[in-house]
């Protein structure tokens, strides 16, 4: 494919406006891409408006899986940007947009890759699926659920195309989001014995988590120790009322050390023991995904090393996350293949106003997953 071309389908898709929802978008736009090819197309609707797109290419032999996410996270505020976020924008050999980086450069190096191998005229020793899903951002749920209806089954390997600047993470944290809610009974501030204050309890929940995990000090020889931050909390009506309802929010990166449900049974010990000291309090959890386990001893992992230095003469290192991705989704496939994170673009502008790739990065990307795809198939078609 030209160089045009292959820009063209990322400036296309970072045009469309996938904030956190309405990825239908892209499954339509792939969709009309593939329709022609001897492939097969399944669309997988997590709600309206928010499909996941499967497309399968390969007719027998061992199946690699490529993975990407369709939706954005929210441009924030507008001043901060010197260029309109969904209007892609390339200066200085850098395209600009919402998505550039994260990831949809990704997914259009990897939608590129599958393209030239369909238009090489080529008999495809192997398979290759594209697995490109729905509200990584806030969850990780699209992911969960082709996981749930059986598209990972078949896979031997997984390369999900985060932002990695061509090394290989091998590893991740986990997260656990939570959220606290309490209860008071609100009355005038004047005669604060006759009611219930709920910010209080919040501040002792609030103290007792910082400490208790903070006490886990044990860190994890690549991924380091984990870390719990209050994020949000909010509460009462006004200044002169005492407050009837009360929240806050934590955000908590784990290891394999202290897993997410130890973590989870220790705040909710502590929810307890304030419970029945007269507080009514209440947690929930948003998404919780597990560290991904070390896949430095992989097969894929080493391959793909070799390709990476290969193909491009960079890269190549094998390297840990401090983000989630996908891949605590997908790890918990029947089948437990081997999983990556390899993508191009070099992950410095992630959620950040003028989010960029390297035009050139980008187009080695094309090159490389076509390249690995191919490696794949030798290597695992090798008695």
């Amino acid at each position: 494919m030209e160089n045009k071309q292959a820009i063209k389908i990322l400036t296309d898709i970072i045009a469309l406006d996938t904030t956190n929802d309405h990825e239908s978008q892209i499954a339509d736009y792939l969709t009309d891409l593939f329709k022609d090819y001897p492939v097969k197309i399944d669309r997988v609707t997590y709600t309206p408006g928010r499909d996941n797109l499967v497309i399968t290419l390969g007719e027998s032999g061992p199946m690699l899986g490529f993975s990407g996410h369709e939706d954005v996270v929210d441009a924030g505020d507008l001043a901060n940007w010197q260029t309109p976020p969904f209007t892609p924008t390339i200066k200085a050999g850098k395209l600009y947009g919402r998505g550039a980086s994260d990831m949809k450069s990704g997914l259009a190096a990897m939608v590129v890759s599958m393209l030239d191998l369909l238009n090489s005229g080529k008999k495809l020793p192997g398979r290759l699926r594209l697995l490109a899903s729905v509200g990584e951002e806030i969850g990780e749920f699209g992911a969960a659920q082709l996981v749930k209806a059986g598209y990972a089954d078949e896979l031997a390997g997984l390369v999900i195309g985060e932002p990695s600047n061509f090394n290989i993470r091998v590893t991740h944290k986990g997260i656990i989001d939570y959220y606290v809610t309490s209860k008071g009974i609100g009355v005038h501030a004047s005669t604060p014995e006759l009611g219930r204050n709920a910010i209080m309890p919040l501040v002792k929940f609030a103290q007792e988590a910082q400490t208790l995990m903070a006490s886990h000090t044990e860190k994890d020889p690549v991924l380091g120790g984990l870390t719990h931050v209050i994020s949000q909390i909010q509460g009462g009506n006004q200044i002169n009322s005492v407050p009837d309802q009360a929240w806050l929010s934590g955000n908590i990166r784990t290891t394999p050390l202290y897993p997410n449900q130890q973590i989870m049974t220790e705040l909710e010990q502590i929810i307890s023991e304030l419970n029945a000291q007269g507080a009514q309090l209440a947690i929930r959890y948003s998404y919780p995904e597990v560290p991904l386990p070390s896949q430095a001893d992989t097969k894929l992992a080493k391959l793909a090393q070799r390709v990476v230095r290969k193909s491009l003469g960079r890269g190549g290192e094998l390297v840990a996350g401090t983000g989630a991705t996908d891949a605590s989704e997908y790890i918990q496939a029947s089948n437990n293949f081997p999983i990556i994170i390899l993508g191009p673009a070099a992950g410095v502008s992630d959620h950040q106003p003028n989010e960029f790739i390297a035009i050139d990065d980008y187009l080695a990307g094309c090159k490389l997953y076509q390249d690995l795809a191919w490696q794949f198939w030798q290597e695992n078609l090798k008695v």
